[in-house]
Formats: C-alpha cells, sequence, structure tokens
C-alpha cells in the first residue's frame, strides 16, 4: 500500500496514547509519509471538521486505543471509506485490534507498505428513528449506524427499570419483551454486550443479527440469530410509560417517544477493518480474552 496521508486517532484521556501518537507519527514523518494527529474527543466532531476541509482523504487511519475507541472513530467515519488500523494502547488486548508490539517495534509500516495484512469488511446496522403515521418520505427524524450493537433501554433511573418492548421481523410482529431490555447485535457485536447479557458468540464473517433480550421477566424469551438482510422494527409499548432509550455502541443516542419508532436493517457500508497476516487470529483472540482452554497439549507437553 502506498500512503501518502495517515490520519492518527488516539484516546483523549490516556497520556500513554498520546505519547503512543507523536511515535506513529515521527515513524511515519522518516517514511516521508504526511500524517494529521487528532485526539478522540468525538463530541467536539474534529474528525468530520477535518475531512471536510481537507483536499485529500487520508489512504487509512491509525486508531490508538482499545476497542472503544476504535467503535466511536469507525461510527465518526462511516461515511467515509477509510481502512482502518486499530493498535491496542493501554488496556487488555481487544476483539477488534491488533498487538501493540506493531507499533513499538516499527513494523507496522513495513507490513502496510508489502501488504502483508487483509481488509476485514464488518458489517455495520443502521437505525432510522421515525414518527408513526407520516408519510415515507417524512417519517425519519433521526438515522444512526453501529458496528457493534443498538440497544433499547428504560429512560428512568430505578433501581430495577422495566420496559416493554414490541419487535416486527420482515413486517411480522413476533413478540414483546419485557424486562431491563433488548439488544440488537452485528456479528462484530456477539462478543460485547450480547455476550455479558448471555448472547451466542457469532463469527463476524457470518452475516447475521443478533436479536438478545436483557434480562427478561419470561423465560420464554431467548436470544435468536436472524439473516442481516432482515428489516427489524422496534417500539415501544405504552402501558410501559411509552418511552425507551436507544443507546449505540455503548453510547447514548437519544429517547424513543411513544409516537415513534426504530427501524433496523444492514448498514449502507461496511467498516473496513485493516488485519496483519501476522496478528492473532480469531480464535486465539477468544481463547485469551476468555480464558479458553486452547490447546492443552501446549500446556502440559509430555517429557
Amino acid at each position: 500500500m502506498k500512503l501518502s496521508l495517515v490520519l492518527i486517532v488516539y484516546r483523549s484521556d490516556s497520556s500513554i496514547a498520546l505519547k503512543a501518537s507523536k511515535f506513529c507519527e515521527e515513524v511515519l514523518k522518516a517514511k516521508k509519509i504526511n500524517s494529521y494527529r487528532i485526539d478522540s474527543d468525538f463530541d467536539k466532531n474534529e474528525i468530520e471538521k477535518y475531512l471536510s476541509n481537507s483536499e485529500l482523504e487520508p489512504d487509512i487511519g491509525i486508531v490508538l486505543g482499545g476497542d472503544g475507541t476504535f467503535l466511536k472513530c469507525a461510527n465518526s467515519l462511516a461515511d467515509y471509506n477509510i481502512p482502518l488500523l486499530s493498535i491496542n494502547i493501554g488496556g487488555n488486548l481487544g476483539f477488534l485490534t491488533q498487538e501493540k508490539d506493531f507499533l513499538f517495534d516499527k513494523s507496522f509500516i513495513e507490513i502496510l507498505e508489502n501488504e502483508e495484512y487483509i481488509i476485514d469488511l464488518r458489517n455495520r446496522l443502521n437505525c432510522d428513528v421515525c414518527i408513526s403515521g407520516t408519510r415515507h418520505e417524512e417519517k425519519i427524524i433521526k438515522s444512526y449506524e453501529a458496528l457493534n450493537d443498538f440497544y433499547f433501554k428504560s429512560v428512568e433511573e430505578d433501581i430495577s427499570p422495566t420496559n416493554q418492548i414490541q419487535i416486527e421481523i420482515d413486517n411480522e410482529k413476533v413478540n414483546e419483551y419485557k424486562g431491563d431490555g433488548l439488544i440488537i447485535s452485528t456479528s462484530t457485536g456477539s462478543t460485547a454486550y450480547s455476550m455479558a447479557a448471555g448472547g451466542p458468540i457469532v463469527h463476524p464473517s457470518v452475516d447475521a443479527m443478533i436479536i438478545n433480550p436483557i434480562c427478561p421477566m419470561s423465560l420464554a424469551s431467548r436470544p435468536i440469530v436472524i439473516p442481516n438482510s432482515s428489516k427489524v422494527i422496534i417500539k415501544p409499548i405504552k402501558k410501559s410509560k411509552g418511552e425507551i432509550k436507544l443507546w449505540r455502541d455503548g453510547s447514548k443516542c437519544m429517547t424513543i417517544k411513544e409516537n415513534c419508532y426504530c427501524e433496523i436493517k444492514k448498514g449502507k457500508s461496511p467498516c473496513k477493518i485493516i488485519k496483519f497476516n501476522k496478528s492473532l487470529n480469531y480464535y486465539n483472540t477468544l481463547i485469551k480474552k476468555l480464558d479458553w482452554k486452547g490447546d492443552l497439549s501446549l500446556r502440559n507437553p509430555k517429557n
């Protein structure tokens, strides 16, 4: 890959990530590659401001932080066709990040130049917040993209808040969930909040959505896996006070009023993730993150 301009995004509240970003900048400069560093305070919309005013679009983005920083960056860049290389800085091994050794031994630049990597296409989810009873072209009041998941929880901050949510799949009413909330996840997000709520682990190459209730009051409410070509409608039920809070990838979005609903479907474009050929594969990451046994013969070799 020939690099002319690299966008470096680092975790805003991390001094380690700041130092790593300066180190990355120096490595690129030594290779006569231009770069632009920016912190990950996404509330300031600095990334959007920079890209809208820049004459050149970056060839890649390098994200220095953990999975959370990468998710926010990926959502901010959803409208741009920029491959992202995420390197874990200051945290544990992530499902979306490469090991930090690739940065500090400077091997990342040779790997990029020699194209010893793949571009992993990860599907996003799109959520349109709509007003009921309006014409199609006027119904959407807000639209969001998520790489991991959308989820719905109670607006109230009670000790044990519950809500009731109606769900339709491909125009068929399927169920009403009563409990702490509901998660709609991509395969990529299956190892995030959905897994913590008892959902299945789904390999990211599987084109699927996972619908997973959070602490349901009925034992009949179970996680289900559906094709990501499906259209899912989420509506708050009036008898549960008629409002629910929409979240995406761990960040608050907005309150869904009783006269609104959410239409969730496959995102407009995938997220392009750069994965080095020498990095840990998906199953090794699972073994390390979840403390699985792996190959026991390697731990207890025969004498």
